[in-house]
């Protein structure tokens, strides 16, 4: 199974929203089905085969999640950290701001699907290739 420690390595490559298609593949590379990530304070739960789940410390002090998902202000921060103009931080405010209480992405089915503080989906977006996002 994977390790934290290789997941760091491939989460090192990622500058900007435009990486991201190429660091799913990685992810796949190492075995995991799909992940978790809790925007209000950047822990992540990795899934992988036979539940096998490992779990990520917290990356800041938890921050507020707006009390009601807004779906085209997630839209518009997605387009803009997809574009390359944001760093990974910087989204994660940005989707907290948009009422985003996680993202869940699924390797298997190459989706990204976010959901507010209800558990309603905001958003679901195919992953696509890698360098899809490259002008």
């Amino acid at each position: 199974m994977f390790t934290l420690e290789q997941i760091k390595a491939a989460h090192s490559k990622v500058k900007t929203g435009a990486d991201f298609p190429a660091y799913i593949q990685d992810m796949k590379k190492l075995g995991l089905a799909s992940y978790e990530h809790y925007v209000s304070d950047g822990h992540i739960d990795y899934n992988g085969s036979s539940d096998f789940i490992l779990s990520a410390p917290p990356k800041w002090n938890a921050v507020a999640i707006g009390p009601k998902g807004q779906k085209s202000k997630l839209e518009q921060a997605i387009k803009i950290h997809q574009s390359g103009k944001t760093d990974y931080l910087t989204f994660c405010r940005q989707a907290a701001d948009a009422g985003v209480e996680k993202w869940i992405v699924d390797m298997q089915k190459m989706m990204c699907t976010y959901y507010d503080l209800k558990g309603g989906e905001l958003i679901g977006e195919p992953i696509p290739e890698a360098n899809a996002y490259a002008s």
